[in-house]
């Protein structure tokens, strides 16, 4: 029963992390693929833990290394993929940033911004997910 719940209802799993930097910046980065500014993430492979795929993403769109474990928030529904994709949203803590990341066949630009001067184009679903969260503390307010 659970492989034709699996072959007829397949879903999709994503990932999603605010990084925010020592004056409560956040980390947003704008693909070369897709329009708008969005928190760093990507999709959760088969076998590979959530919290490994963050870690993985947040390497290749940010030169990001977490030096602490990331804090789950929430779990959302993405309707804009499809009626299956949910993505994990997570806290992240202390971090280390090499260097900035340079842009690449996938990540147009990327960098930090203040919570009231985010970039144009930044996709009304961040917007909402920042708006749920108070940042300087990473607590949503709902909760």
């Amino acid at each position: 029963m659970h492989l034709y719940h699996l072959l007829s209802r397949p879903l999709t799993l994503g990932v999603r992390g605010i990084v925010t930097d020592g004056d409560g910046r956040i980390f947003l980065v704008r693909h070369t693929y897709v329009d708008g500014w969005y928190l760093p993430g990507g999709g959760v492979e088969p076998d590979e833990p959530a919290e490994t795929a963050l870690r993985r993403e947040l390497e290749e769109e940010g030169n990001i290394e977490l030096v602490e474990p990331p804090r789950l928030l929430g779990v959302y529904l993405n309707r804009n993929a499809s009626r299956r994709d949910h993505v994990l949203l997570y806290r992240c803590g202390a971090f280390r940033q090499g260097e900035p990341k340079r842009p690449d066949r996938e990540i147009a630009e990327s960098g930090f911004f203040s919570r009231d001067a985010l970039p144009e184009g930044t996709t009304a679903a961040t917007r909402r997910r920042l708006s749920e969260l108070d940042i300087t503390d990473g607590r949503p307010l709902f909760w």
